[in-house]
């Protein structure tokens, strides 16, 4: 028995697997995560800049959309570089300590991103909704209070699993994924993960209902309001402000609910690896441009900010 507990001890790296074992796909998979990264750390940054530089940018919604390109970029940070190392480096394996950190800010970054597109379907609401109470409602301090409170309801998501899971022993090391999991993370457990399980399930659906009750309750009260609208052409416009959020939304729940809304770590069930790039890759790089194509505000921003470079470019 003491054997037995020194091999389960004796673990302190898993071993991550990635999305294929065939090494000329592996390379694909490199440039194209690679490339993915890097604009969607370009185009989310620029957003950021944007609402940072741009006086007619100061509003409510313009705030909102720059945390969430922040959370967009702090999601694929925690989950795209460490598997590019690998794949550089050809060093598949990670400290325990490295893939419960990784997974530990994924979760949260996840997580507050759920909240914020709450908020976000909310703030859509009260502009839709009470226009002329718009600004009064959404003021400063609100927009700070909700950000935090987002941060916080993610925190308080991931704590009590994450907790519990630190006192796990292993006995297997494989991860079959790309990134660390907690589905494959708990499957190397020789512990009894029954109540972990259940927990993040538990908590994964709350997060799911709470903020999928409030997107849906906010765009029942914007659809009831628009229809009541007198022209087309308003309905129009009030359609294309919540479209961008929408397609967002839509992408997120979507892509995410096969990612965290599992059954038992413990049943053989295979992770598809096409579906998790959506949030962690494909979801980063697209965002931008869902919100800089079908925002005329954001694009006239851009191509200002773009006019302005240029001429302080000439004078030098």
């Amino acid at each position: 028995m003491k054997s037995v507990m020194r091999n389960h001890s004796a673990i302190r790296t898993f071993v991550i697997l990635g999305l294929t074992g065939d090494p000329q796909l592996e390379i694909l998979a490199f440039i194209f995560l690679l490339i993915a990264y890097m604009f969607s750390v370009i185009g989310n940054l620029t957003i950021i800049s944007l609402v940072l530089v741009d006086s007619h940018l100061k509003t409510a919604m313009y705030f909102f959309l720059q945390n969430f390109s922040f959370l967009e970029i702090s999601f694929t940070t925690a989950c795209v570089p460490t598997y590019l190392h690998i794949i550089s480096s050809g060093d598949k394996t990670i400290t325990i300590s490295a893939c419960f950190s990784q997974i530990f800010f994924i979760i949260l970054f996840g997580a507050t991103e759920f909240f914020l597109l709450a908020v976000m379907s909310y703030d859509r609401y009260v502009a839709i909704c009470k226009p002329l109470h718009y600004m009064s409602i959404m003021n400063s301090r609100v927009c700070r209070n909700l950000i935090l409170c987002c941060w916080v309801s993610g925190l308080l998501i991931i704590l009590p699993p994450f907790g519990l899971s630190l006192r796990l022993e292993f006995c297997d090391t494989v991860i079959d994924q790309f990134f660390c999991d907690a589905s494959p993370i708990l499957k190397n457990s020789c512990s009894d993960t029954w109540f972990i399980e259940q927990l993040i399930v538990f908590s994964g659906v709350l997060t799911l209902i709470v903020t999928l009750v409030c997107v849906v309750l906010s765009y029942i009260y914007i659809i009831g309001t628009v229809l009541r609208f007198p022209s087309a052409q308003q309905r129009k416009k009030a359609f294309l402000t919540c479209s961008s959020h929408m397609i967002v939304v839509s992408m997120t729940y979507s892509s995410c609910i096969f990612m965290y809304i599992k059954p038992s770590a413990k049943d053989e069930v295979a992770i598809n690896k096409g579906v998790s790039l959506l949030p962690t890759s494909v979801a980063p790089l697209l965002n931008p441009f869902i919100y800089t194509l079908r925002n005329k505000q954001v694009r006239q921003s851009f191509y200002d900010t773009f006019k302005r470079l240029a001429n302080v470019s000439k004078k030098f």
